[in-house]
């Protein structure tokens, strides 16, 4: 057995994945709550080969990317090391797992950042200071839980319409091709209606995922891009399935969450090596 293994070292998360004999994808996983990068990264590699069962001798290549690689020093364990630039991790990983070669990767985790793929022309064109870091900050002043987990279960049993004003909150006769679901003002009805915290845990979620849809699509007004391939933690958002399919409908647009969303950077770290070779 030969395997590359990617590492994504976040500023929350360290996710690793294999690719094995160049083909198959190895076992994701994702280790949390250890602060110190170099630590998590260690932590998270001697898990997976341990779970695993994976010999060093079969590791052919690490391949780590992510914010928290700077205080990393290589190589690992006398492995053969090597750093990949986040945003092209990004872009390989998400035009691998969609099967996409033009496409705008949408990297959802503390902030999200915007990656353009055009087959191999792979490049960052910008990013929003809004995800996962806003909805734990926001979070834990609102509703005193900084746990994502939990605020998700709480909003799972919110009502948006408590929160948010909609175009059928204004008029009953529409607004130019806007539909009355769509949303005019984020959590403009909060203070009239007196939401419990769930329905405020459902408006905090929806606020981060709408703006970055909004940023996304924004972003490509005159550039001829429809594809919009979401990646991260926050993919596992029940949400996700409410928020992005209204934006299809109301952009013309298509959002992709592909089967390794939130694993997308640490495979596309390992599909770097192969991309290198060639």
């Amino acid at each position: 057995m030969s395997i590359v293994i990617g590492i994504d070292v976040g500023l929350s998360s360290t996710k690793i994945l294999g690719i094995e004999n160049g083909k198959r994808i190895k076992s994701p996983m994702c280790v949390k709550g250890i602060e110190d990068p170099e630590a998590a990264l260690y932590g998270a590699l001697g898990k997976y080969i341990s779970e695993n069962d994976i010999d060093l001798n079969d590791i052919e290549h690490l391949m780590i990317t992510g914010v928290g690689t700077k205080q990393v020093k290589s190589p690992i364990y006398e492995l053969p090391t090597e750093f990949v630039d986040e945003f092209m991790a990004n872009g390989l990983g998400a035009r691998f797992d969609s099967g996409l070669d033009h496409i705008i990767v949408v990297s959802m985790g503390t902030g999200t950042s915007l990656v353009r793929v055009d087959g191999n022309d792979i490049r960052h064109i910008g990013g929003i200071g809004m995800g996962g870091g806003t909805l734990q900050g926001l979070s834990h002043l609102l509703l005193g839980t900084s746990n994502v987990q939990h605020v998700q279960d709480m909003a799972l049993r919110g009502e948006i319409s408590q929160i948010n004003m909609s175009i059928g909150d204004i008029t009953t006769d529409g607004l130019s091709e806007l539909t009355a679901d769509a949303t005019a003002s984020l959590f403009a009805k909060a203070h009239k209606t007196n939401p419990d915290d769930s329905d405020i845990a459902k408006g905090l979620v929806w606020m981060v995922l709408e703006t970055i849809g909004s940023c996304a699509v924004l972003s490509q007004l005159n550039g001829g891009f429809k594809d919009f391939v979401l990646i991260g933690n926050l993919t596992r958002l029940e949400e996700c399935k409410e928020v992005f399919p209204m934006m299809e409908e109301l952009y013309g647009v298509h959002f992709i969450i592909p089967k390794y969303a939130p694993y997308c950077t640490a495979l596309g770290a390992a599909i770097s090596y192969g991309y290198q070779k060639e």
